[in-house]
């Protein structure tokens, strides 16, 4: 009896920190990234031109990979960020990331032939930047008093009162 009665009542939604929702999307950003360009490899002769040294349209060489690699880090340390950075600064870079990103997801299917393909999954991608966006933007704020609060809560810590 007591089982049904526990399975009878709603469910429960806790907040979730605006943090958390932004490390998670970044997180789920990264894996459409990164599936991606896996995926891609199996495009017939794509292999084959990584082994010529092309890439897309251009060469491999230390520059392509050094940009490659700057241009991952920026989502990969979002995800940490996010979770770290202080609110009015994480707000900001999410803003800026996400709104950098959103052009040059879309310019990744530019010329691509697999339109389905790329457009599920920058389509997906640029829906994840919107989430990251919308969520910055609408960071709650705290009033006043539970501003003072949370001071007067601080320095009583601090103090050891």
């Amino acid at each position: 009896m007591t089982t049904q009665a526990k399975t009878s009542r709603p469910l429960d939604t806790p907040q979730i920190p605006v943090q958390f929702k932004l490390a998670a999307a970044w997180t789920s950003f990264m894996f459409f990234y990164i599936y991606v360009d896996y995926l891609f490899l199996y495009k017939p002769g794509v292999v084959e031109n990584i082994l010529a040294g092309i890439v897309w349209e251009f060469e491999i060489s230390e520059t392509f990979v050094t940009t490659s690699i700057a241009l991952l880090a920026i989502p990969i340390l979002m995800i940490v960020l996010s979770m770290t950075l202080p609110a009015r600064v994480n707000r900001a870079t999410n803003i800026v990331a996400a709104t950098l990103y959103i052009p040059f997801s879309i310019f990744n299917a530019v010329g691509e032939s697999w339109t389905y393909f790329f457009g599920i999954s920058i389509g997906l991608e640029v829906l994840l930047l919107a989430f990251i966006l919308r969520s910055a933007w609408t960071w709650p704020r705290t009033s006043s008093t539970a501003d003072a609060a949370a001071t007067a809560d601080r320095l009583r810590l601090q103090v050891g009162v």
